[in-house]
């Protein structure tokens, strides 16, 4: 069933016509004619977000492969269709940033959700507990690195405690720029965001090299004053939050 099957439905459903769903989301009635006369599997969305909203469905059912009678909204806010419409948005580059941050904290939910499976003595004498994250070679500290892909190189043991809860994966520092505070070698534990604070330490994505960096107002910054800053640009991204070095 395509987008204009569906939506047809949901006008029989309600008791609308194409003159009435027009006025509600502010388009012309042919708008509305058009979905339903080519019955594709594609169409506007931020139409399809409006028309959504109006009947109560969630946006997958316009594009999910089951037929059944719409599903509603209960599980989705505004802010959620907001998200998409925000998503649809960008460009491939932006949509590729915002891949690989969700992914990372998707598998940050596996992890917490798994947590008794993930769990493992440390062999240090203490009965401690760790838990097992994803660690990545390497993040530069100084002329850049380039991006690490979804292939860990290996896992590690970091200890289950709460200022660490919300560490989602590692990297290993590659350069001196960021002396004294990290030095070449060390594995930094990086909490996934899209946003750091001024004056923060993260990693960030320039021109698809990595950088464990300081954020400027319009740079990242080394600590090292032997090591030049690197200026930002449009496409730059924010990776994750460095919580501190196992």
């Amino acid at each position: 069933m395509g987008i204009g099957a569906r939506l047809s439905t949901l006008m029989d459903i309600n008791d609308t016509n194409a003159n009435e769903l027009a006025r509600k989301i502010g388009v012309s009635p042919q708008t509305i004619y058009s979905i339903i006369k080519r019955d594709s599997k594609k169409a506007d969305i931020e139409v399809l977000l409006k028309i959504a909203d109006i009947f109560g469905v969630t946006a997958e059912y316009f594009v999910g492969e089951n037929d059944s009678m719409p599903p509603t909204n209960e599980l989705y806010s505004k802010k959620d269709f907001e998200h998409l419409k925000a998503y649809c948005s960008l460009d491939p580059v932006g949509r590729t940033h915002v891949d690989t941050v969700l992914k990372w904290e998707v598998d940050r939910m596996k992890q917490i959700e798994q947590a008794p499976a993930a769990i493992v003595e440390l062999h240090n004498g203490s009965n401690e507990k760790g838990r097992l994250i994803d660690y990545y070679r390497s993040v530069s500290a100084g002329s850049g690195e380039v991006i690490f892909d979804d292939v860990y190189s290996e896992r590690i043991t970091l200890p289950d405690i709460p200022e660490y809860r919300r560490v989602a994966y590692a990297v290993k520092v590659d350069g001196r720029s960021m002396e004294p505070l990290y030095n070449d070698g060390d594995v930094l534990l990086i909490e996934p965001t899209c946003e750091v604070q001024i004056g923060e330490i993260g990693i960030f994505n320039v021109n698809g090299q990595a950088y464990v960096k300081k954020l400027g107002k319009d740079k990242l910054i080394s600590l090292n004053k032997g090591y030049g800053d690197v200026p930002l640009t449009e496409d730059s991204l924010c990776m994750g939050r460095v919580v501190g070095k196992l």
